[in-house]
C-alpha cells in the first residue's frame, strides 16, 4: 500500500498529508528476541507488520491516516540470555521516539499512534510518549499494546493461559501458525515454564510476574526454553480468531480517532 506509506511519498505528498486535519502517522515496533525453540525471533515484529497491514487497507482511502516502516528491533533485555536476541538500549528510544515525532510534527502531523506488539517496552513506550507530548503539546501521542485494548480476546483463552501465558505460549504460537505457519517448529514437546532444569520459584507472598505488584524478572530466572506459558494447544484456528478479534479491534479504535479532535487544545 504505497499511499499509506510515508517512505513511498515524495516530500510534497507529505507536505500535503501533514497539513490536513486531523493527520496520523502509525509507527510500528516490534522486537528481535527469542521466543521460545519453536518460533522465529521476529514474532512480535511480524505481529505488529501484518495486523497493522490488515487494519489500514480496510480505512477509507480518504481518511487522513499514513504509516512509518517496521521499527523491527526493540527493547529487550530480558531475552538476552537467549542467542539471538537483539536490544537497544532504553535511552537510544525514547531518543529515537522523540526525535521521529518532533520531526513529525514540524512537518505538520497531529498525531502519533506507538504501534507496539512488544510486551517488554510496553512502559518504555508509555515514557516515550509522554515525554515527546510534554516538548510537542500540538501532538497527540498514543502508546498502545496490540493485545491490549480488542475486546474479547481474552475469552478465547483458557484458564491458567490466559493470565500465564506472557510469552511464546499458546495466543502467540497461534497467532502464528495462522499467519505463517511453516515458520513454526514443533510445538508438541514443549511444556512452558515447566520446562525448565529445576522448578522456578514462585514470586514471593503478594508479588507477581506482571500485575498490580509486578518485579524485574529475566526470562532466564523462569524458563529454560525461552517460553513463558503452554505452546502445546495451539492451533491456526485461534490464530484466525485472535486476528480477527485484533484487526477489527484497532480498526475500530483507528476510526474512533480519526473522528474525534484529539488532542484537546491547551487551557491558556
Amino acid at each position: 500500500m504505497p499511499g499509506r506509506r510515508l517512505e513511498w511519498m515524495s516530500w510534497p505528498e507529505i507536505q500535503e498529508a501533514g497539513v490536513q486535519p486531523g493527520s496520523t502517522v502509525v509507527w510500528p515496533f516490534g522486537a528481535v528476541e527469542q521466543h521460545g525453540p519453536h518460533l522465529p525471533v521476529c514474532t512480535d515484529a511480524c505481529f505488529a507488520e501484518v495486523v497493522l497491514d490488515a487494519v489500514m487497507a480496510r480505512i477509507k482511502p480518504n481518511r487522513p491516516i499514513w504509516r512509518l516502516p517496521l521499527q523491527m528491533i526493540g527493547f529487550s533485555p530480558e531475552h538476552e540470555a537467549f542467542p539471538g536476541t537483539l536490544s537497544l538500549s532504553a535511552e537510544l528510544i525514547l531518543n529515537m521516539v522523540e526525535q521521529v515525532g518532533n520531526q513529525l510534527s514540524r512537518s505538520g502531523f497531529e498525531r502519533l499512534i506507538l504501534f507496539n506488539a512488544h510486551g517488554g517496552q510496553i512502559s518504555l513506550l508509555q515514557v516515550a510518549a509522554r515525554q515527546l507530548r510534554a516538548r510537542r503539546p500540538s501532538l497527540g501521542v498514543l502508546p498502545c499494546f496490540l493485545w491490549s485494548g480488542p475486546e474479547g480476546i481474552s475469552s478465547l483463552l483458557p484458564e491458567p493461559e490466559r493470565y500465564e501465558g506472557l510469552h511464546a505460549g499458546l495466543a502467540e504460537t497461534s497467532l502464528m501458525l495462522y499467519l505463517q505457519a511453516n515458520q513454526v517448529g514443533n510445538i508438541k514437546q514443549w511444556d512452558g515454564v515447566r520446562d525448565c532444569p529445576t522448578p522456578p520459584l514462585d514470586p514471593p507472598n503478594g508479588w507477581s510476574l506482571e500485575g498490580k505488584v509486578p518485579n524485574a524478572w529475566l526470562t532466564s530466572d523462569i524458563s529454560a526454553t525461552g517460553v513463558i506459558g503452554d505452546s502445546r494447544q495451539a492451533n491456526a484456528l485461534l490464530g484466525e480468531q485472535l486476528f480477527n478479534l485484533l484487526v477489527d479491534g484497532w480498526l475500530a479504535r483507528f476510526e474512533s480517532l480519526l473522528d474525534s479532535s484529539w488532542p484537546p487544545r491547551r487551557i491558556s
